[in-house]
């Protein structure tokens, strides 16, 4: 049954926007988000009132509807895309917005788009240009390719390199390279999707250079690798190497392509890692057509990288969909930035965030996790504990899977609060952490935090443990 008398104490809109609370909030954000808010509390007491709930009276004086309006307010107000703290020790993690760019890359971003731009313009000519050659020379330069296109994703690169080069005809790939990637994308419905006719071959953990050689026909239009770059087959194992894919390729006059997924440009063996195909190794050894991202082990933005002979890259480029899946001028400011680091091996290690924290020696990150404990320890709170651990970090994007490099964990516990329960309330603060619940520990790794992390974590673990 409703009860009038608290029905009737509800407070009318007009009382609620006049109370000084709301005052900084109507100062903050727009008047009509505010009043919408107040609108949308008053509406949800009304309900609960009719329903029969009783809230406390305390909840329907002007006051408090304010107070609760504003805070309704304020979180409307909040970008749904927003800074986070990304202590989970995955370098390029796809959830968390993949890899950082280099500072030379954001600054190129704010100079480029405070003002107009050459992207389409010819200087020397003075006439119409095109937006690819902006990032085509650097990408030659650096590995060797005659040709290159960029698109806006890589999954888009290889749809548009299938469909031009192979539409209504049969392209040739190991059953063991047929990937899924992220959200779902199988490469055989890329393939589908792109007019090109899939001819699995081999087994999935052997295929051999026969294989491909018996599934060779008049209508076959691409032999297609696919590099097993997110998950590894060990044991009886055993893939054709691109050299002799090559040899079949001549023989035939059929176009020979590499998917490699996640593209790098520097041997990670350098950083204590596994060995991953480079972008230039795949030229070498002789694939008409490359293609992989640019915000992954690159350390760019999103991006489809296609590399190549020149006269696949020009059908790649001239293919009418080609403009729906181009890139944008913020995409190319910050690729270009990010590849002119290219030059100086050394230089890209120590700049492109994702190189530099896999390239963070073990000792540098257990001197992070020390200087952590002791900042949490020197809050003086009783319920706050804090320890380090040893760990590993995963490297992320679809990228080198049997890698996990030695890291330095941060053991967080606050008592009175489950790590499960901790780990949401890291997650609600203003600025989210996104840390790791492992066998009923809360864990933090080091190597991914950047800039002020840090503190911006004490400070937020420290109003939890108060």
């Amino acid at each position: 049954m409703v009860d009038q008398n608290l029905m009737a104490r509800l407070p009318k809109v007009d009382q609620v926007l006049a109370e000084p609370i709301l005052g900084e909030a109507l100062a903050e954000l727009p008047r009509a988000l505010v009043l919408e808010a107040v609108r949308t509390v008053l509406e949800e007491l009304r309900a609960a009132l009719l329903s029969g709930q009783a809230p406390m009276p305390q909840t329907l004086t002007a006051v408090a509807v304010a107070e609760a309006a504003g805070g309704r307010a304020r979180e409307s107000a909040r970008p749904s895309l927003r800074r986070l703290i990304n202590a989970t020790g995955v370098v390029v993690h796809t959830n968390l917005g993949r890899s950082l760019l280099a500072e030379a890359a954001i600054q190129r971003l704010l100079e480029l788009n405070r003002t107009y731009t050459n992207l389409e313009y010819d200087l020397a000519k003075g006439a119409r240009g095109s937006r690819y050659v902006h990032v085509a020379g650097i990408l030659r330069e650096i590995t060797g390719a005659e040709a290159a296109l960029v698109v806006n994703n890589n999954a888009a690169a290889v749809y548009l390199c299938l469909q031009s080069l192979a539409e209504g005809r049969e392209a040739i790939v190991s059953r063991g390279q047929l990937v899924e990637i992220g959200g779902s994308f199988r490469i055989p419905d890329v393939m589908a999707k792109s007019g090109a006719i899939l001819k699995e071959v081999g087994a999935t953990n052997k295929t051999h250079l026969r294989d491909y050689e018996k599934a060779i026909t008049s209508n076959t239009g691409l032999l297609l690798k696919v590099h097993t770059s997110n998950f590894a087959l060990v044991g009886f194992h055993q893939e054709v190497p691109l050299k002799d894919l090559r040899v079949l390729a001549d023989r035939y006059h059929i176009p020979l392509m590499e998917d490699l997924g996640s593209g790098v440009l520097l041997d990670l063996a350098r950083f204590g890692l596994p060995k991953e195909p480079t972008v230039q190794e795949a030229l070498a050894d002789g694939a008409d057509l490359v293609t992989f991202s640019g915000d992954k082990l690159l350390g760019g933005p999103q991006a489809g990288i296609i590399l190549g002979r020149t006269d696949f890259i020009e059908r790649v480029r001239v293919n009418p969909l080609n403009r729906a899946l181009r890139i944008d001028k913020l995409t190319l400011a910050a690729l270009e930035a990010t590849l002119e680091l290219y030059r100086d091996p050394q230089r890209a290690a120590a700049e492109i965030p994702t190189l530099r924290m896999l390239a963070t020696p073990y000792d540098e990150l257990r001197r992070r996790a020390a200087a952590l404990v002791r900042r949490l320890m020197a809050l003086g709170l009783p319920r706050l504990k804090a320890i380090t651990l040893e760990g590993q970090s995963r490297v992320g994007g679809g990228a080198l899977p049997l890698a996990a490099p030695r890291t330095r964990l941060v053991q967080v516990s606050v008592e009175g609060m489950s790590p499960t329960r901790l780990e949401q309330a890291l997650r609600a603060a203003p600025t989210p952490v996104i840390a790791r619940l492992e066998d009923g520990r809360l864990l933090m790794d080091v190597r991914t935090l950047v800039g002020d992390d840090a503190r911006v974590m004490v400070e937020i673990l420290a109003g939890l443990a108060a």
